[in-house]
């Protein structure tokens, strides 16, 4: 095969190899012939996997067969115990290199999303007609101190609390992602939320209260829309593959960027996980405001410097034969 990998061709020479390995790693009971079978074909998947990595002809495709051989290795070992290093696999490698591979998606989401809501807020709290057409008059119960803004955080015992916001941002994220297909529905969805946003963020700021609006939202705030942002890119990416698939089959590219979504998907549950436990204990907490935002900070940190350490392309296009 020549230096410059043409990943299509690859793609088409290798997959009748793949599927038959697909279907020998999920079949119940092998007999003798399928069992070595499934051995060579694993082998050389593995081979293959190795050079893929090596280069970066196609991250997609890396993953759908590193994914593959993960599956076949399980059941060529017969052994359940593999699952620890496979999902160490999975947060280490494929998780990180979904989300750098999508990021400049997500950027786009979120310089959007923030463009919107600090206008919107801005607008919000300088403008009495404004609020009166959105009917946001007579919310003092929201902005006054002590009222729901801030009660809303303490009104539920913390682990409960942990639970809800967990299972709600799920809810956002997965509903950003999974209608990102249709692209209109995922770009309403985010454009409700920085509504959102902004409205709390102007009803706070014309109370005269924004500080108390970004010392409860910025904790926890920061990394639960980050997590926002990624799944609304990721979904617009998937949505954007169907109306430009490449020099693929639409069905092809779409089945393609939809595995790379579900990575996308399910390693988000665990980051959400963390904004939860951060919005839940950390902060209504009572700790001083600098250090609630500063846990909130390194969270966010911590996340990038994840996806940009981990997820970022190692290597360059290597020949393979």
């Amino acid at each position: 095969m020549s230096a410059v990998l043409d990943i299509d061709v690859y793609v088409y020479r290798n997959q009748r190899a793949w599927d038959r390995l697909d279907a020998l790693a999920r079949k119940r009971r092998l007999t003798g012939a399928e069992a070595d079978e499934l051995v060579a074909l694993y082998e050389r998947a593995s081979r293959q996997l190795a050079q893929l990595h090596t280069g970066s002809v196609d991250p997609t495709v890396e993953a759908a067969l590193a994914a593959l051989v993960a599956r076949a290795r399980l059941r060529v070992a017969d052994a359940p115990g593999r699952i620890g290093p496979d999902i160490a696999h999975f947060f280490t490698r494929r998780f990180p290199e979904a989300l750098y591979r999508a990021f400049p998606w997500w950027c786009a989401v979120a310089a959007l999303f923030v463009t919107t809501a600090v206008t919107l807020g801005a607008w919000i709290s300088r403008s009495e007609q404004l609020r009166a057409r959105m009917g946001l008059t007579g919310r003092d119960y929201v902005t006054k101190p002590g009222g729901a803004f801030e009660t809303y955080y303490f009104e539920h015992p913390h682990g409960a609390f942990a639970a809800h916001v967990w299972t709600n941002n799920s809810w956002v994220a997965a509903g950003a992602l999974f209608t990102g297909v249709l692209l209109l529905p995922a770009i309403y969805l985010l454009v409700m939320n920085a509504v959102n946003v902004a409205v709390t963020g102007g009803l706070m700021a014309h109370a005269g209260r924004l500080d108390t609006f970004f010392a409860y939202l910025l904790p926890h705030g920061i990394l639960e829309l980050t997590a926002v942002f990624v799944a609304g890119g990721a979904g617009l990416k998937l949505g954007w593959t169907l109306v430009d698939p490449g020099r693929l089959s639409r069905a092809e590219a779409v089945a393609r960027q939809g595995r790379e979504t579900a990575v996308i998907a399910l390693g988000l549950v665990a980051v959400l996980l963390v904004a939860g436990f951060i919005e839940g204990f950390v902060t209504p907490s009572g700790w001083p405001t600098p250090i609630r935002i500063g846990i909130g900070l390194l969270a966010e940190i911590a996340f990038l410097g994840y996806v940009f350490v981990l997820g970022r392309p190692r290597g360059t296009v290597a020949t393979t034969s």
